[in-house]
């Protein structure tokens, strides 16, 4: 592997392998980077679109913002300050570039989430049918804030109700859409050897008719039917991550704040999974920032609590995930 910003070949590997393991629609993993002497750049992987669920990119970026916020921690981590620059001009493509900084030492609370990097997982199963602590509520909002994003507790019994209604009908949508079930078909299900996608065995349990949210089925049809008692939690903590501006940019920075975000809900004990779908189709995605009523953009749609520990879902190798000097991504 080749080397960049100092690194040795070894420590190269090792924050190239902490980026690309970031959160992504159906764990597609649509990231690329390049290293050089003196930065590293980010680029999305045009062959990993997902142009049913994702037809504007939105997600795709989302996702290279938060394998961004990995590199970031684990580069600091390695003694090397990242300087970020997002939508560089002088870099064809690039979504985001790294240079090093001025020397500086990592802070514990970024070590914490350093370390946490290896813990976070997506747990599409039941969380306990618990309150969410108003401490680690202010903690997340914090996270968010720290990254330039809105962190929005959905509260009242009648956002809640709205917010449900819009999930369940961008859902349907989708179900109705040929290319996304056949997206759904690619990426879930029985995919042994792969090292992407989302597996049976981590693809939690089947959605059944009395689930008052709209969870999607990951299993492709296959996921493990429920046992008496192992319904979802009837008041799930939700939250809407938004910005205040939207675009390219702002989604690949709305990615750094939904990793900071997941990444210290795993360092309290928490874990989480998406309810992404009002995100992904544009109609719904207008209504839940009218719900929102503070002309932000929503970003993301994020389920938090406690749940019991998940399997990790498979990983590409760091050298797969990088681009030759001088090539188009």
């Amino acid at each position: 592997m080749r080397t960049a910003l100092g690194l040795s070949e070894s420590a190269t590997r090792q924050v190239v392998s902490a980026a690309g393991m970031a959160p992504s629609l159906f764990n597609t993993q649509p990231w690329r980077f390049r290293l050089c002497p003196d930065r590293i750049e980010v680029h999305a992987d045009p062959g990993r679109r997902l142009i049913g669920h994702d037809p504007e990119d939105r997600e795709l970026r989302i996702a290279c913002g938060a394998a961004l916020f990995n590199l970031r921690l684990a580069l600091d981590a390695h003694d090397v300050a990242p300087v970020v620059t997002i939508e560089p001009g002088d870099l064809p493509g690039a979504l985001a570039v790294v240079r090093r900084g001025l020397a500086t030492v990592q802070s514990r609370d970024d070590a914490a989430l350093h370390q946490a990097i290896k813990h976070r997982r997506t747990n599409r199963h039941p969380f306990l049918d618990a309150p969410m602590p108003e401490a680690y509520r202010r903690v997340l909002s914090f996270a968010a804030a720290a990254e330039g994003a809105d962190l929005r507790t959905i509260t009242t019994p009648a956002e809640r109700f709205e917010l449900r209604c819009i999930i369940a009908a961008a859902d349907q949508r989708q179900r109705d859409d040929v290319v996304c079930r056949a997206e759904l078909e690619a990426w879930t299900g029985d995919r042994h050897g792969h090292p992407d996608g989302v597996p049976l065995a981590v693809a939690g349990p089947r959605p059944e008719p009395q689930d008052p949210w709209a969870y999607r089925d990951m299993g492709n049809g296959f996921a493990r039917v429920r046992s008496r008692g192992e319904d979802f939690e009837a008041e799930p903590f939700v939250v809407v991550l938004s910005t205040r501006m939207d675009g390219p940019g702002c989604q690949v920075q709305a990615g750094q704040a939904l990793q900071r975000v997941l990444l210290t809900a795993t360092a309290l004990g928490l874990t989480a999974s998406f309810l992404s779908q009002p995100i992904e189709v544009i109609d719904e995605r207008r209504e839940l920032r009218r719900l929102l009523a503070d002309g932000r953009h929503p970003q993301a749609v994020v389920r938090l609590g406690f749940g019991a520990p998940v399997g990790a879902s498979p990983r590409r190798d760091a050298a797969d995930l990088l681009l030759p000097v001088g090539s188009a991504p």
